[in-house]
């Protein structure tokens, strides 16, 4: 269709598709630029300003009177208030009142009779006409024009210092399993539910899409103490990998069954009949046939189950504790809030590591997620 013949309606919808992809984009490209500003501009200004040379008050304390030397008669404190940034002061003061009282390169007398000069390079020089005494250097308050920072610095601290690492690990130990097991399961159940005849099945149909409709939060402790019922008689511990794997397949198994029933039920029935006649088995049908041609529906529940095992926290704490070797990344996260809550470095790192697997797993295999959920809902048989 031209541009001259596009009806309103049209216009309406890419303008609404183009807005929800900025409303969902800008947030994460905010995220991704704020971990790697450098922590001081990060503080003072919003990420829209990242490339934009920014004007912050600092301090600088200099070097104790014990490093002053002698010269022409005086004694002189050096040094450079930028410590080898890049940078130009245009303001200085040696009070916290009057952070910025004088301009660069101005001669000023402080209250004990020394001199300090503050160039707009940055160096300095405290002159005194005698030997200064005291082990604490004098502090230089100026306001400098920095231009903009970005480092890695800022994921080198949440990896090693805060536990992001382990969580990590933690995270893709529950997600990946809890991803492949319901799928495994499923497949097997949907293509019994699709094309294999037998009593009770209309039953088991009826009975999985009422499952769909059953609150986690209601099951999750019935769950549980029969895990932990299971788990004593058997005498396995109870805080384990393999109970949070079993809670979300079974909680991820009926959508999954759904899902892949309806799907598998819309495929051409001359192919597994043409197959039956070549003497092939149901596991040869289901394995050679249905998989390869159901993989967009797999992919599409794949996605939907990764985001929500990686992103989950309440079956986590349930089934795996929060002892700090089995946290998870979201539960992680929730421990920063409350006590790193005012240093945005290491919760933007930490945030954009934790949603980094995700956006990998939805942009490898998002061409299949529309064709799947639509095909998995429409068909049936």
């Amino acid at each position: 269709m031209s541009g001259a013949t596009r009806s309103p309606l049209s216009i309406v919808v890419h303008l609404s598709v183009l807005l929800l992809v900025a409303l969902w984009t800008l947030p994460t490209a905010g995220l991704l630029i704020s971990s790697l500003r450098d922590k001081d501009q990060l503080a003072v200004s919003g990420w829209w300003t990242a490339l934009s040379t920014s004007t912050q008050n600092l301090v600088y304390r200099a070097p104790s009177p014990e490093t002053q030397v002698e010269r022409d008669g005086k004694f002189v404190v050096a040094g450079n208030v930028m410590e080898g940034q890049q940078a130009e002061v245009s303001a200085f003061g040696f009070n916290s009142r009057e952070p910025a009282a004088f301009q660069p390169g101005e001669t000023v007398q402080m209250n004990d009779g020394e001199r300090l000069t503050v160039q707009a390079d940055g160096t300095f020089e405290i002159v005194s006409d005698t030997r200064m005494e005291g082990t604490r250097g004098q502090r230089i308050f100026f306001t400098a024009a920095i231009p903009p920072r970005f480092t890695l610095d800022n994921y080198r601290e949440v990896l090693r210092a805060e536990g992001i690492g382990q969580s990590f690990i933690n995270s893709l130990t529950v997600a990946i399993p809890s991803t492949i097991i319901p799928i495994l399961v499923a497949a097997f159940c949907a293509y019994a539910l699709a094309w294999m005849r037998f009593p009770g099945r209309a039953i088991l149909i009826a009975v999985v899409v009422g499952l769909l409709v059953v609150p986690l939060q209601m099951s999750l402790i019935p769950l549980l103490k029969l895990y932990n019922g299971v788990g004593a008689f058997l005498g396995v511990p109870a805080k384990t990998y393999v109970g949070i794997w079993l809670a979300h397949m079974g909680f991820g198994l009926p959508l999954a069954i759904y899902l892949l029933r309806n799907y598998m039920a819309g495929l051409p029935k001359e192919i597994m009949e043409s197959a039956r006649v070549d003497g092939a088995s149901d596991f040869d049908i289901f394995v050679k046939i249905i998989l390869p041609l159901s993989f967009p529906a797999l992919a599409s529940f794949a996605i939907f189950q990764f985001l929500w095992t990686w992103n989950d926290l309440l079956v986590a704490i349930v089934f795996l504790g929060t002892g700090n070797d089995e946290l998870v990344l979201t539960g992680r996260l929730v421990n920063l809030l409350g006590s790193r809550g005012g240093n945005w470095e290491i919760l933007t790192a930490s945030a954009f590591i934790t949603i980094i697997v995700p956006l990998i797993v939805f942009f490898a295999l998002q061409r299949y997620l529309v064709r799947g959920l639509l095909a998995g809902s429409v068909k049936g048989g």
